[in-house]
């Protein structure tokens, strides 16, 4: 992190992250603080893009059944346009929530969510396994999510 964050705005941060519609008024009263100067450091904090979004964490399983299925993508050829252009498609797709590049034996690590396997083996058949310069596919099926953390530890 940069040289910019404070050990206040630390805290800002981590309140924020546990909970973003913790008002000025009560991370103030959290850090001994008055309102104002909080306001103005979260105002810092979004406009710096150090706070790139708020956003409501949804609870999958009581809206609609699904499973979270882990993707191994390796492409025939690491060149820079090819993996440009397999990311560019990647993001096109719903069903994939976040997308990593990935040294070792894959170029990219999928999380992918599907209502059911029917559902993923569509979209491997139809969505990845159709872009050019496939190399292989492998998938991991989540059975139980025992942590899921929206958050990184502010060191």
């Amino acid at each position: 992190m940069q040289e910019r964050l404070d050990s206040i705005d630390r805290e800002i941060l981590k309140i924020l992250e546990k909970d973003a519609k913790t008002i000025a008024k009560a991370i103030a009263e959290q850090l001994g603080l008055t309102k104002t100067p909080v306001y103005e450091r979260i105002r810092r904090l979004e406009q710096e893009g150090y706070i790139k979004n708020y956003a409501a964490i949804l609870d999958k399983e009581k809206i609609e059944h699904s499973i979270t299925v882990f993707s191994f993508v390796s492409l025939e050829a690491q060149k820079g346009h090819l993996m440009d252009e397999f990311l560019n498609q990647v993001k096109q797709f719903a069903e994939v929530t976040e997308c990593f590049v990935v040294g070792g034996e894959f170029d990219f690590l999928l999380k992918v969510i599907v209502k059911d396997l029917d559902a993923y083996y569509d979209f491997a058949k139809t969505k990845i396994a159709s872009l050019p310069n496939i190399g292989a596919v492998k998938s991991a099926f989540v059975l139980k999510e025992v942590k899921n953390e929206t958050s990184f530890p502010l060191l």
